[in-house]
């Protein structure tokens, strides 16, 4: 065999080697890149759930005391409040979705679907837990979810959850005895989930993937070629 023609099944073999090598390296690199770009703007939109539910508390349910007396406001629940800006951003965004998934919820839109009662499960399996993170499958595709669990931790939202007795009159009146009591100091009651889609940064990593990888075999090609030329 002449020397020239081993020299091109060795550069042959090696080339194809390095792609299989690059391309696999490239591939997992761009794919994490996406998801951690997901996971940024989900934590972002759980750091503005965060931010209203601390004015609601602080600024907003101190100027309805009042009002409260004769009639349950729900915009002076925090939780409320968050899910309600969220939800105003969602009609811009129809593929992004924020809930505060609660169990056993005062307000019946907050009741937890199946899957998000298994992430509360986990919570309550892993007390010391503070983030879960995971993939589900909805009809606009692979979205990526985030969730942080809603503990009992202030004594004074026992004053509408404990027993109907305890409650405001206002509150049981607006969502009625059945539903939102019973809840336990230090208990996970339910999960702050934020759900963002992954199809568009899943896209543009394939794409940039793709151009990377016919840009080496551009070179290949060129190295090829000039190689054969000297």
């Amino acid at each position: 065999m002449k020397l020239l023609v081993k020299f091109n099944l060795v550069f042959i073999a090696v080339f194809l080697l390095g792609l299989l090598v690059t391309s696999t390296v490239t591939r997992s690199l761009l794919d994490r890149h996406a998801q951690e770009e997901v996971l940024q703007h989900a934590r972002f939109m759980l750091e503005k759930a965060m931010a209203v539910r601390a004015y609601t508390s602080t600024q907003v349910a101190p100027l309805l005391e009042t009002q409260m007396k004769y009639g349950f406001l729900p915009q002076s629940v925090p939780a409320f409040s968050a899910t309600e800006v969220l939800a105003k951003m969602q009609k811009a965004y129809p593929d992004y979705s924020y809930k505060e998934a609660t169990l056993n919820p005062t307000n019946p839109r907050d009741r937890a679907l199946a899957w998000e009662a298994d992430v509360i499960g986990e919570f309550k399996k892993a007390t010391e837990s503070k983030e879960f993170i995971g993939t589900r499958e909805t009809p606009s595709g692979t979205a990526l979810y985030i969730a942080r669990p809603i503990r009992i931790s202030d004594g004074a939202c026992l004053r509408c959850h404990s027993t109907v007795d305890n409650a405001p009159r206002t509150l049981v009146d607006k969502y009625g005895p059945a539903n939102g009591f019973g809840w336990q100091l230090h208990e996970v009651v339910g999960a702050q989930v934020v759900s963002v889609p992954m199809a568009v940064p899943m896209a543009r990593s394939r794409s940039t993937w793709l151009n990377f990888m016919a840009l080496v075999g551009v070179v290949f090609v060129a190295t090829g070629a000039a190689l054969k030329a000297l």
